[in-house]
């Protein structure tokens, strides 16, 4: 089988494509990816990289085609800009750049944008070929959430475009059971199948990497967040957990990563005095399961909002697979999730104290009571999120949709 994985997002970014094109590859498909210019998370171009001309390089042995786009900037404008130019560029040079490339399937890795589905529906008319998309945001719920779009003319608007794109692709594979309905309700007669996230097996088989010394981690009972630093995940509830527990002084906040609102955190912190708090930075992702190692629980915060109680963060998966006690302050899915592991607790989303006062009853229990939950999480992950498992399936799904003679939806 010849698979074209499709994805705004690919190597050197940190995304789970990667492990599952190369997992892909392992296991017999011929796997190509056509995807932009790498500038994730900081929205400005890596290094040997230019927004403008088509470039061929491999990963892993993974040919990879390379189309223009712009960055994604710092600013809704250029974001959007950053999404349209995708759109346009995998409309005009993805046919050339894989015109003498025979195509079994085409695989849409879609985090936000949705919108990087249209070349793909465009490619799979020409090549004949099916196209499965791997809904990782819900559209239009995101841009609202997030509040890059508050205007409900726009929202319906792409509410028509999401409800396009669904109805002619091949299959739609959902990375949570709470995206089902809303993703049935626009995609009229479209196969629908759950197919959650796995995680790069460096969380599952660490190394000896020694993570660097970070201030707050590894002394006293310690909290940590690990990934972006951003509005969905609405970190404020960090910094009001932080200074109800100030007085607390064995107890450490450590907020891994970067974000739009990290530098919103440290001004909070610097304002409130709260040396509780410790927002060392980004460190690469080999680092993250010895960093976690290293925590006391492990923390996960989504907004109060109706999109996220859908959603299941990635991030659920690595910390089951590295074993240590999970907080969910989150509602709906991913809560569900933790709870139904036995791998930690939940608390409502944006609130607090609530937050405080679950990270006290976590403080207050026996290590071997906390080891316990850990322990409960690994297993979980290994029963439903093991990577091999899932990307056996995934093969299942395309060679099966391979197969069916769609193509021409």
């Amino acid at each position: 089988m010849k698979a074209l994985i499709i994805s705004q997002y690919f190597w050197p970014e940190i995304f789970s494509i990667n492990e599952v094109a190369t997992t892909l590859l392992n296991k017999g498909v011929e796997v190509e990816v056509l995807t932009g210019k790498p500038n994730y998370p900081k929205g400005v171009k890596f290094s040997g990289y230019k927004s403008w001309g088509c470039q061929r390089e491999e990963y892993r042995g993974i040919p990879v085609n390379r189309i223009p786009m712009l960055a994604r900037g710092k600013n809704a404008l250029s974001l959007t800009a950053n999404y349209l130019s995708f759109v346009l560029s995998g409309l005009l040079f993805a046919p050339w750049m894989v015109r003498e490339k025979k195509i079994d399937v085409i695989l849409v890795y879609a985090p936000s944008p949705i919108l990087q589905a249209i070349p793909a529906i465009f490619l799979g008319k020409i090549k004949g070929c099916p196209v499965v998309l791997w809904v990782q945001d819900l559209w239009p719920e995101s841009l609202s959430a997030t509040g890059y779009v508050r205007n409900r003319i726009a929202i319906d608007m792409v509410r028509q475009i999401v409800r396009f794109i669904y109805r002619h692709v091949d299959l739609l594979l959902v990375q949570s059971r709470g995206f089902e309905e809303p993703v049935r309700a626009l995609a009229s007669s479209t196969p629908i199948v759950y197919y959650p996230n796995s995680v790069d097996s460096v969380f599952t088989n660490p190394g000896q990497v020694e993570p660097p010394a970070v201030s707050g981690l590894g002394e006293g009972f310690s909290v940590m967040f690990a990934g972006n630093i951003g509005t969905a995940q609405a970190v404020n509830v960090i910094v009001e957990a932080a200074l109800f527990l100030k007085e607390h002084t064995d107890i450490h906040f450590v907020v891994l990563g970067d974000g739009s609102c990290r530098q919103e955190m440290q001004d909070a912190a610097q304002h409130q005095g709260l040396t509780n708090l410790h927002l060392p930075g980004r460190f690469p992702v080999e680092t993250m399961p010895a960093f976690m190692r290293k925590a006391s629980v492990l923390l996960v915060t989504l907004a109060a909002q109706p999109i996220f109680a859908a959603t299941v963060p990635n991030k659920i998966q690595a910390y089951l697979a590295a074993g240590r006690p999970i907080i969910a302050c989150l509602n709906g899915e991913g809560a569900r999730l933790v709870i139904e592991a036995g791998a930690g607790l939940a608390t409502p989303a944006e609130d607090g104290k609530a937050l405080a006062e679950t990270i006290l009853r976590l403080y207050r229990l026996s290590p071997d009571e906390r080891s316990k939950m850990g322990e409960n999480g690994r297993r979980y992950y290994q029963e439903h999120f093991d990577h091999d498992h899932l990307v056996d399936k995934l093969i299942e799904h395309l060679q099966t949709i391979s197969q069916s003679g769609k193509g021409n939806k």
